[in-house]
C-alpha cells in the first residue's frame, strides 16, 4: 500500500459558520433602505450574499425561536420556519407596480389545516422604519367570512370579551378593516352582534420603531404579543377549523 507523502499538505478544516442570532443588525435596515431605492434584479443579485446573511438567516432564526415558544400557547400554529417566512419576491402579474422585490421581511404563522386559505394566525413584519406585530383574521375568503359571521351570531359575547381584554389592549390596537355600511345579506338587521358582523376582518396590530429589531430581546417582545392574542386567534379559528371540507368530484374520474 502506498504511504502518503510526508510533504503532502493537510486539508484545511472546514470553516464553521456561527448560527444566526434571532435579531437583526443595522446592516439589515440599511439593506432594506437601499433596496427601496434600487429595486432591480441586477442590484439585488449582486448583493444576494448580504441578503442571505443579514436578512434571511436572522429572520429564520427568529421565526424558529418564536415557533418553539408557541408549543405552550398555539401548538396548532407550529410549522417549519421556511414555511412561515414569506417570500421577498413580489407577485407582479396583476399589479401596475412591477418592482420585483418587497421592501420588508415578513412571517405568517397560519393554523395547520388552513395553510392554503386565510384563517386566523400571527404576523410579524419588519421594514427599514418600523415593526408590525399582528394577529387575527385578515381579509378572509368569502366562505370563511360567512363562517365567522355565522359563528358570531351565537358567540359575539366571547369575541367582545377578548377584544376588550385590558392586557390585549395594552399591547395592541383593534383593526376591523373597512366595515360594511349595511348589514350583510342574510343576517338579521337587529342582531346584537351587528357591529361585529359588519366587519370584514377581526384583527389586532402593534407598531414599533425598527430599531427595536436590533435588540436581543426582540423574540421575547413578539412572543409576549402573540401569547396575549392567542385566545382571540383560537376563537376566530373555531368555525374554520371544524367546518366540513367541500366535496369535489375526482379529477378525470380517478381517486
Amino acid at each position: 500500500m502506498k504511504m502518503p507523502s510526508r510533504t503532502a499538505k493537510k486539508s484545511a478544516p472546514a470553516k464553521s459558520s456561527a448560527p444566526a442570532q434571532p435579531y437583526f443588525t443595522q446592516k439589515t435596515l440599511d439593506f432594506m433602505r437601499q433596496l427601496k431605492r434600487n429595486n432591480r434584479r441586477e442590484w439585488f443579485e449582486a448583493r444576494r450574499e448580504i441578503y442571505e446573511r443579514d436578512l434571511k438567516q436572522p429572520m429564520l432564526a427568529l421565526i424558529e425561536k418564536i415557533t418553539q415558544g408557541m408549543m405552550d400557547y398555539a401548538p396548532a400554529h407550529v410549522r417549519p420556519p421556511q414555511k412561515c417566512m414569506l417570500r421577498i419576491y413580489r407577485d407582479t402579474r396583476f399589479s401596475a407596480d412591477k418592482t420585483p422585490y418587497k421592501t420588508n421581511l415578513a412571517a405568517w404563522w397560519t393554523r395547520n389545516g388552513l395553510e392554503k386559505t386565510s384563517g386566523g394566525g400571527y404576523y410579524f413584519h419588519l421594514t427599514a422604519t418600523e415593526i408590525i406585530i399582528a394577529a387575527g383574521v385578515y381579509m378572509p375568503e368569502r366562505e370563511q367570512l360567512m363562517a365567522i359571521r355565522t359563528f358570531l351570531l351565537d358567540h359575539h359575547l366571547e369575541l367582545r370579551r377578548l377584544l376588550n381584554d385590558k392586557k390585549l389592549l395594552r399591547l395592541f390596537t383593534p383593526d376591523h378593516g373597512e366595515m360594511l355600511s349595511r348589514p350583510p345579506k342574510g343576517f338579521p338587521k337587529d342582531h346584537l352582534a351587528m357591529d361585529l358582523l359588519k366587519c370584514r376582518q377581526w384583527a389586532v396590530f402593534a407598531r414599533m420603531p425598527a430599531q427595536e429589531a436590533l435588540e436581543p430581546d426582540l423574540m421575547k417582545k413578539i412572543a409576549a404579543h402573540f401569547r396575549a392574542a392567542a385566545p382571540l386567534v383560537a376563537l376566530l379559528n373555531r368555525p374554520l377549523a371544524t367546518a366540513p371540507k367541500e366535496k369535489r368530484p375526482p379529477l378525470f374520474g380517478l381517486y
